[in-house]
């Protein structure tokens, strides 16, 4: 007689087994409200920006890295000015 199938077959666990619920363990749990999950961190912009590839001439690179943090910004307002588009909110 062939051995029965048992692949899928549920194994009862006992309840006591269970891991302890850590502060760890609900930082990391999936939130909900009804049947939506609720993200966390920065919400979503309406106009997010697109990441490219650029080349540009290293003089051009390296004056504008020397101006400090956000450097990459003031290219993007700089090519917003020049193309003579408004200003982004």
């Amino acid at each position: 007689m062939p051995k029965k199938n048992t692949a899928g077959a549920s194994t009862w666990v006992d309840p006591d087994d269970a891991p302890e619920l850590t502060d760890a363990f609900f930082a990391k749990a999936e939130v909900r409200e009804g049947e939506t999950v609720v993200r966390r961190g920065r919400p979503a912009v309406a106009n997010p920006k697109v990441q490219v590839t650029l080349r540009l001439d290293q003089d051009v690179v390296e004056r504008m890295r020397a101006t400090g943090p956000r450097w990459q910004s003031r290219i993007n307002a700089a090519l917003r000015k020049a193309l003579d588009l408004p200003k982004a909110s």
